[in-house]
């Protein structure tokens, strides 16, 4: 019999009103969000879940409020789902989704994760200020050609060193995520049709995540991280830098320091859990990105299901 995978989905998933109705229908969930507000000393639940107003979506778009919206809404999302479905035999999470795959595996205390994650988008909004950056998708390269376009649109040309593109998640094959400077990125978007992309276009983010320029993040995290208490996972976690499966609290420690500059493996990851016996997939959060991605890198025939809202769980 063919193993499961929890993949829990990171930044982009969200939307107003997540979690509302997990919280009205399910009192495992509610104890969750319940805790998340007590933790945190503000009502994380009023963000998620918006109050109304017109910049309720301008609220749950700021990093430092999606992080861990997204987190407690995975989290309540696996206390709701922990009834009806056995042990996983492995996880990962995209980008954010990682400290969920942990959270879930056992290797961070809940209270600690969140916290963390708060911090997390605090230092990547810092950063982000700092050095503005931005991120583009491109559509229908293979990855060493996004690799060497990001090279050729690259470049020092002021000698400022303010001039760095990368590829930033590769997340299925032909769909990489690209980040970096504004005109590094904007050059990469302009080249990339002539190299072959099919599509190339820029992306709303306040940041240039998982590139250099979110290096004055590292330092924070680093410390944070330092002081957090990480046990060995009950089951092993995929991490993003490496794409290898680990069980080793130090290398978790490393690797998320790591990642805030680093790509996102998420093709690489989805191809190592399914030749490590994965066939069936079970995204745990906000949206459905991740079991598209499952299908477009793994083929259509495997199994993937979805659970992020009241429905999903009394569909079961």
């Amino acid at each position: 019999m063919g193993k499961t995978a929890l993949i829990f989905p990171g930044q982009g998933s969200q939307v107003v009103g997540m979690g509302a109705d997990l919280y009205d229908a399910m009192p495992g969930a509610r104890a969750i969000m319940d805790r998340a507000n007590e933790v945190l000393g503000f009502s994380l639940t009023d963000i998620m879940f918006g109050t109304g107003l017109e910049n309720d979506a301008d609220l749950l778009k700021q990093t430092q409020n999606t992080q861990p919206a997204l987190f407690v809404h995975s989290m309540a999302v696996l206390q709701a789902m922990k009834t009806q479905h056995g042990n996983p035999d492995m996880a990962a999470g995209h980008s954010l989704g990682e400290y969920s795959a942990l959270t879930a595996a056992g290797a961070i205390s809940f209270e600690d994760a969140l916290q963390t994650v708060r911090l997390r988008g605090e230092l990547m909004a810092g950063a982000g200020k700092m050095r503005p950056g931005t991120m583009a998708a491109i559509l229908g390269m293979e990855d060493a050609d996004v690799e060497s376009l990001c090279q050729d649109a690259s470049g020092d040309g002021d000698g400022d060193g303010y001039n760095i593109v990368q590829p930033a998640n590769f997340n299925s094959p032909g769909q990489i995520v690209i980040s970096g400077d504004v005109s590094a990125v904007e050059r990469a978007v302009e080249l990339a049709p002539e190299r072959g992309a099919r599509r190339a276009l820029m992306l709303p983010v306040s940041g240039a995540f998982h590139s250099p320029l979110m290096e004055a993040a590292t330092q924070g995290l680093t410390d944070a991280l330092a002081a957090l208490q990480i046990q060995t996972p009950a089951y092993p976690v995929y991490l993003n830098v490496t794409a290898s499966p680990t069980i080793d609290p130090e290398e978790i420690r490393t690797r998320l320091v790591e990642q805030l500059t680093a790509p996102v493996r998420w093709a690489h990851i989805l191809r190592a859990m399914h030749e490590n016996g994965a066939s069936r997939f079970i995204e745990v959060g906000a949206g459905r990105v991740l079991c598209g991605l499952v299908k477009r890198t793994l083929g259509r025939e495997l199994e993937t299901v979805a659970f992020g809202t009241a429905a999903d769980l009394e569909k079961e």
